[in-house]
């Protein structure tokens, strides 16, 4: 009978290590094992093995995008470890549900987790472990802008990371610190922080790492006011491999960025060399005419400074005709997200404090009901008051602590809603005062034209442009003021977590070649909605996957680019393809289109048998 129970318990185990590899290979093998294992585990009474299976169920409910699901069995294998006091099990379980809460944007949830999962890796003295609960502590502060509790953790996980000699993790670090000093405006110790960085991950061959910590270095140069040593990066971005390199479409707003540097520098020709390398891409392809915008401003400059006043009229006006289109809908949008996130919070401050209005009721009820029965228990034996007043004082200071909870939570809101009020009592100075400058300049031109009778027609000309740039000021003016109100999720921090993925993946497989680019085009200062960013980083995930899965490729690129207003997202492999009118489109296909409606993308496949497949997000 023992030897039975052993075989049992050792089959059971094996089912889940199968079924874990199942998991990013073939979901529904995985799937047929865990069921099979959990029946045989039930049979067995094994526990243990019945509760890795729960949470390996999970894993799988998350993978195939069931959050629910997901969270559903994390919960209940995190219950059945504590119930039979499974340690190993429990970390995990919390980690998965930590994981699984930052996913959703439930950000104060996520954290929770974590924290408690730093709690038992410090209890348990496994220094070495605490690295990986740090560093998500950190990404989940610098997720909600809170840059200086960010560079607190990610400075204590380096500290570990630095200890054990870990160094791909030291690379992630560096790139993180220094994004989070570059936000608080600590541009000297942000730059040389990425120059650590980067020297590391030349000596690990990361490119990943080395470009995405390049890009970071030289916007930070360019914050600076250095314009020579951010043009020098920039164009250094020019000469990457060819694994890297932007596609045609995507090399219009680097040519602008390029030109913008080199009017800065009074070079306006050389910067015309650039913008004109621009406008043959945008005849070349009209359908990015939009995304060209910019690179009629830029021109609009280099003309005024070449003194044809006329060609930078032209311009300006085309900028200003393509800008109004781009941001119209994207500001009804931003509108929209505001008012149903103050909605929210204001419902959960509401709920909040009536939980805390029940919990004191309930408080001062059972301190009554107790004080009878205590009056009660001194007439049958002092020995039986003395121990329901010991049992009173257990329960009151449980009572305390659960308000005290509510009371945290209740000042968390308060804080994010004043948070709130700030950024917009700065969005209408802005408008209220520099807005109105800026007006008044463009009155005072109009009437010094009026009143005086001015010949000079180039002065006259000078004059015009002079209103016309200012009028562009106050569309950029506005365009500040709307970004100030709409972010969730920063362009950054998804970044970082795309490249976390595809570290995991390349674990999986080291014979496929990966790559993640990010294109000169790209505003590495976007932000996303919590839905956007999520929906984006699943369906990129379930894009890698399925080329782990089916292509046996040998290189997966991800590529991030800007076309027209939108961001493009566009994951190809060199595997074996497959003929979209013959086969069979599965789950992940269909999850991933339905991802990409959810947040009204456009989701393009393109495949062909032995030619590969390309999987188009655009946002």
């Amino acid at each position: 009978m023992a030897r039975q129970q052993q075989n049992d318990s050792i089959k059971i185990r094996l089912y889940n290590k199968i079924a874990f590899g199942y998991i990013f290979n073939d979901t529904d093998k995985a799937n047929a094992v865990i069921k099979e294992g959990k029946q045989l585990a039930k049979k067995a009474n094994f526990n243990f093995g019945l509760t890795e299976l729960v949470n390996t169920h999970g894993i799988y409910m998350d993978v195939t995008g069931k959050s629910d699901s997901a969270s559903y069995y994390f919960e209940k294998a995190l219950k059945m470890s504590r119930d039979f006091g499974f340690e190993n099990i429990e970390s995990m379980c919390i980690n998965n549900l930590g994981m699984l809460n930052w996913n959703r944007g439930n950000y104060s949830k996520a954290l929770d987790y974590f924290f408690e999962s730093l709690k038992m890796d410090e209890n348990a003295d496994m220094e070495r472990a605490m690295e990986s609960s740090l560093n998500n502590i950190g990404l989940i502060y610098q997720e909600m802008n809170l840059n200086e509790k960010a560079l607190e953790y990610h400075k204590k996980a380096l500290d570990i990371r630095l200890k054990y000699n870990m160094q791909n993790e030291q690379i992630a670090s560096y790139n993180n610190i220094g994004i989070n000093l570059k936000n608080l405006g600590r541009l000297n110790e942000a730059v040389a922080t990425f120059n650590k960085g980067i020297i590391l991950a030349k000596e690990k061959n990361n490119h990943i790492d080395y470009y995405r910590l390049l890009d970071n270095l030289a916007h930070t140069h360019y914050l600076k006011g250095d314009i020579d040593l951010a043009l020098t990066i920039y164009l250094k971005a020019l000469e990457k491999p060819k694994d890297f390199n932007a596609d045609e479409k995507g090399m219009i707003s680097s040519y602008n960025n390029i030109a913008a540097i080199y009017n800065e520098k009074n070079n306006p020709k050389k910067a015309l060399f650039y913008i004109e390398k621009g406008f043959d891409l945008v005849e070349k392809y009209p359908e990015t005419e939009l995304k060209a915008a910019d690179l009629y401003l830029t021109n609009a400059e280099t003309q005024y400074m070449m003194n044809d006043y006329e060609k930078a009229r032209v311009s300006k006006q085309k900028f200003i005709k393509l800008k109004d289109s781009i941001f119209s809908k994207r500001n009804a949008k931003a509108i929209a997200d505001l008012e149903i996130k103050y909605e929210t919070e204001k419902k959960e401050k509401e709920i909040l404090i009536q939980r805390a209005e029940i919990a004191e009721q309930d408080l001062i009820i059972q301190q009554r009901n107790y004080q009878i029965f205590g009056l009660i228990g001194l007439a049958v034996v002092l020995g039986l008051l003395g121990y329901l007043i010991y049992n009173q004082q257990e329960l009151k200071n449980r009572q305390l602590k659960k308000e005290n909870e509510l009371k945290g939570a209740l000042l968390k809101i308060e804080t994010q809603n004043k948070l709130q009020e700030q950024r917009l009592r700065i969005s209408r100075d802005l408008h209220d005062n520099i807005g109105a400058q800026l007006t008044f300049i463009i009155s005072s031109l109009d009437n010094l034209k009026y009143a005086f009778d001015i010949k000079d027609k180039k002065l006259n000309n000078k004059l015009a442009t002079i209103s016309e740039f200012t009028s562009g000021t106050i569309y950029e003016l506005r365009d500040t003021i709307w970004a100030m109100n709409k972010s969730e999720i920063s362009f950054e921090d998804l970044q970082t977590r795309i490249s976390n993925y595809i570290d995991k993946a390349h674990l999986y497989d080291a014979d496929i070649q990966f790559s993640f680019n990010v294109n000169d085009s790209v505003d590495v200062s976007k932000t996303f909605s919590s839905v956007e960013g999520m929906n984006i980083h699943r369906i990129i995930q379930e894009a890698i996957h399925n080329s782990l899965k089916y292509a046996e490729a040998s290189k997966i690129k991800v590529n991030v680019s800007k076309e027209v207003s939108n961001y493009v997202f566009r994951i190809s492999d060199d595997g074996k393809g497959f003929d979209l009118n013959k086969t069979k489109r599965g789950n992940g296909l269909s999850n991933m289109e339905k991802r990409a409606s959810e947040i009204n993308g456009g989701l393009k496949i393109k495949s062909e048998p032995n030619k590969g497949t390309i999987i188009e997000l655009s946002v």
